[in-house]
């Protein structure tokens, strides 16, 4: 007998989205233009912009595919303004942010991945869900936002030191932190 699973509720995974994108909010609200355009590389290829624009368009690209029902990463739009100015960042930060929040059902339906396998035009098709790509977009997220944190103590900027962070980590630490607590004798 085959079982029937409901789909995942999207609540959490939304929320985790939300947080980690108003956490690069904050991150652009205490840098200056000139640090956020700041080459780190002799190439330039490098920049606090490049990374956060990165992030953008993955979001975008999610969010522009939902209604296609097929998502391709590889066809963001890569916008160079999302790049240099941290005011364009910050404004297509705040779109993203209403279109996620926007998500509370899970597709009836499934959405498909474009996946380049190989040079040129060869790709798959692969079968996934807006749950399922929503968690992807945190991890992503994360891992740039450490590497954000990583090219932005090199300029100075103190972070909180949950940047760059996945939840998954923080409720770790926060469980680790209550045992330690538990284990201690009373008064020390």
């Amino acid at each position: 007998m085959s079982q029937t699973h409901a789909p995942p509720r999207l609540d959490p995974l939304v929320e985790e989205g939300l947080w980690s994108l108003q956490q690069l909010e904050a991150f652009l609200a205490c840098l200056s233009p000139a640090q956020y355009r700041h080459p780190f590389d002799a190439a330039g290829r490098q920049t606090l912009g490049r990374h956060l624009r990165h992030i953008l368009d993955h979001y975008q690209a999610l969010l522009e595919g939902i209604g296609a029902g097929r998502v391709d990463y590889e066809s963001r739009s890569r916008d160079p303004r999302l790049e240099r100015d941290p005011q364009q960042a910050l404004a297509r930060l705040a779109e993203i942010r209403r279109g996620l929040a926007r998500l509370t059902e899970p597709s009836a339906t499934g959405l498909s991945l474009t996946y380049p396998v190989a040079e040129g035009s060869v790709s798959q098709s692969l079968a996934t869900s807006l749950a399922r790509e929503l968690a992807f977009l945190t991890s992503h997220t994360v891992h740039h936002m450490a590497l954000l944190g990583l090219l932005a103590e090199r300029l100075g900027v103190v972070l909180p030191k949950d940047f760059g962070v996945h939840p998954s980590t923080l409720r770790h630490w926060d469980r680790e932190a209550e045992a330690l607590s538990r284990s201690l004798p009373l008064g020390a």
